[in-house]
């Protein structure tokens, strides 16, 4: 138990680091230091940074993926699972040094292979699952193929990293992320499905049974 939870902790650590930092400047003397243990103990349970890497992936895709599972089966109907996913991801985008994924996919092929395959199964597949069911409860518009909307989403979300198109000196990346959900999510809706996505944009708004 005592090994689990030291192992917990370093993937911890290491991702808060990334997240903060990037990857390619935090080095394993800087895990090392920051959590306060030695660089042995770091490689008693990691071959090395690729392994470090690989392993802190598949914990932060797990718990993304169980996260957005949890709101899925929590949410009333498919406009409110998108307005809390909006709120979800702007905290997850507040936290992300961007430089990240640019380093994950450079520096840790095998890693970005992960957030790749998320990005077209889990992403795609929970896109396409929405916006059927908001076809159906009369939120989206009905001649929408799920298929390509889902395809532009993960483009939208890749798009919102370009540093050519989107320089971090002009602009803020929760802002474009946001800005960008909220084009695809209003390019969906019906006017009903608009109107009851902009009352659950409301502070303190408690949604009726639908």
């Amino acid at each position: 138990m005592e090994e689990f939870e030291t192992k917990e902790k370093i993937l911890e650590g290491t991702e808060a680091l990334f997240m903060k930092y990037g990857i390619r400047s935090v080095t394993m003397d800087d895990i090392a230091r920051h959590l306060s243990v030695s660089k042995k103990t770091l490689y008693q349970h990691f071959a090395d940074k690729d392994d470090l890497v690989f392993k802190m992936s598949e914990m932060f895709l797990k718990r993304n993926f169980e996260q957005y599972k949890q709101i899925e089966s929590s949410s009333k109907n498919s406009i409110e699972e998108l307005s809390r996913i909006s709120v979800c991801m702007k905290r997850d985008m507040e936290n992300l040094n961007s430089s990240m994924l640019f380093d994950l996919q450079k520096y840790h092929p095998k890693s970005w292979n992960l957030w790749s395959e998320h990005k077209v199964k889990i992403i795609s597949e929970s896109v396409v699952r929405n916006i059927k069911q908001g076809i159906a409860e009369g939120f989206f518009r009905p001649e929408v193929n799920p298929e390509i909307m889902a395809i532009t989403r993960v483009l939208l979300i890749e798009g919102a990293f370009n540093a050519q198109e989107f320089p971090k000196e002009k602009f803020n990346l929760v802002d474009v992320q946001s800005q960008l959900f909220e084009l695809f999510v209003y390019g969906l809706c019906t006017e009903k499905g608009r109107k009851l996505y902009q009352k659950y944009k409301e502070p303190n708004y408690q949604p009726s049974i639908l």
